[in-house]
């Protein structure tokens, strides 16, 4: 019995640094869990937003060659309203399940910036709609329209900590002539 008793103390102190060994390894798993489970998450987001706003650049798209049928765009590639209405009904149905997964898994300022967004385009549509000639309105829509892109953009950067990126501003050089 004096053998076992003398052995105890050794013994106790494997039985406590087995267990401590096993609490470590426990709480590194968890931590590692959580940290895929957010990578994961965070991974999702990005999709969400970035659907979420090809769907809605392609509605944008399609208004710029409709403006420019209609005399208000210089885009180079105009689309009567009569074609564009298949794509446009398209671009709509596909922006829906892209808003329906920005809701889900949006933050909350990345919704509202996504709202202003769909808000100043659909401005955009119905502007369209009723035909109107007005070219410094539509310059003035679609600079409303940017701002409001930079906006959801910016928010979108700064819910998935991601460092300041381009306004989206293409500048062209002006061709020089003689």
């Amino acid at each position: 019995m004096s053998a076992f008793i003398q052995q105890l103390p050794a013994l106790m102190g494997v039985i406590i640094g087995a267990l401590g060994s096993y609490l470590a390894v426990m709480r590194g798993d968890q931590a590692r869990f959580r940290r895929e489970q957010a990578a994961r998450w965070e991974e999702r987001r990005l999709t969400a937003y970035a659907n979420y706003a090809r769907s809605l650049k392609k509605t944008v798209t399609l208004t710029y060659r409709i403006a420019a049928h209609l005399g208000n765009d210089p885009h180079p590639h105009p689309l009567s309203p009569e074609e564009a209405a298949p794509h446009l009904a398209d671009a709509t149905d596909d922006r829906d399940p892209a808003g329906e997964a920005l809701l889900m898994l949006g933050s909350p300022d990345v919704v509202e910036k996504a709202r202003e967004w769909v808000v100043a385009v659909m401005d955009m549509e119905q502007f369209l709609r009723d035909q109107t000639y007005s070219p410094e309105t539509w310059s003035a829509m679609l600079e409303r329209q940017r701002a409001a892109r930079e906006r959801y953009y910016a928010a979108v950067r700064r819910d998935l900590a991601l460092p300041p990126g381009h306004s989206g501003q293409w500048r062209l050089a002006t061709t020089q002539t003689p």
